[in-house]
């Protein structure tokens, strides 16, 4: 809270003693998917600082006093993992009062999907390292992002049926095979190959580019890509996607 001087001294008894009532702090933390070879990751930073020094969390930190909430996400990514220019969106907001140690500290939750080879993260000043890791074999996190990670982690695969999700972790051509094994990964079961294709060739989703595989050993699959037209009408109304 920052000082403020009155001429009534009882006044600032009473304001300081308020003060020790209400939220100290707000920050941001960033759950980044990314999809690779059939895998789903999540981004983490170490730290480098500070009484978590060594262990492994989410990319987060405090917003500053004049700068927005949307502002300061952008920014604390791309400070602590050097991963910019991607479009975040706001997930959940944690307030548990034992969250952070000897503070009360609020925290609002980004999210985002990223194509995993477009991307060379970088650790910041502040920062150890950084680096990708598959959902199953996240390392025990600092405060509370591991609740943070799993709640973003169930909303993903509620609305992966619900809306055409998968733009940005996908190729921008990619095989049904690709496509089912994303599905997959972030569903964390097996789907019947035959019955996901039909379903979702049903959905005029995809467009045939007419093009085949390359440098592939196996039988060439064919190319697809997203019709972005009707993807955006299914963003904006939903589907249902029952796998």
């Amino acid at each position: 809270m920052r000082p403020y001087l009155f001429i009534n001294d009882n006044l600032v008894i009473h304001i300081l003693k308020f003060s020790d009532e209400i939220i100290d702090a707000l920050s941001i933390d960033c759950v980044i998917f990314g999809f690779k070879e059939s895998e789903l990751y999540v981004l983490l930073v170490k730290h480098g600082i500070g009484p978590t020094i060594g262990q492994w969390a989410l990319p987060g930190s405090w917003i500053r006093y004049n700068e927005s909430i949307d502002a300061a996400a952008t920014r604390i990514l791309s400070s602590q993992t050097s991963v910019e220019n991607i479009y975040l969106e706001q997930f959940k907001t944690f307030g548990d009062l034992e969250r952070f140690p000897n503070r009360r500290v609020i925290t609002i939750a980004y999210y985002a999907f990223v194509n995993i080879e477009k991307f060379n993260p970088k650790p910041g000043p502040t920062e150890a390292d950084v680096k990708w890791f598959k959902v199953q074999e996240i390392p025990t996190m600092a405060f509370d992002h591991s609740q943070i990670f799993e709640s973003c982690f169930n909303f993903l695969q509620h609305k992966i049926q619900h809306e055409p999700i998968g733009f940005n972790l996908l190729p921008p051509k990619f095989t049904l095979l690709q496509l089912l094994e994303l599905y997959e990964a972030i569903l964390n079961q097996k789907l019947d190959k035959s019955n996901f294709r039909k379903k979702f060739l049903k959905m005029n989703l995809l467009v045939d580019t007419k093009e085949r595989q390359k440098d592939v050993s196996h039988r060439a699959a064919t190319l697809y890509r997203f019709d972005e037209n009707i993807y955006n009408k299914l963003l904006d109304k939903g589907f249902i996607f029952e796998v």
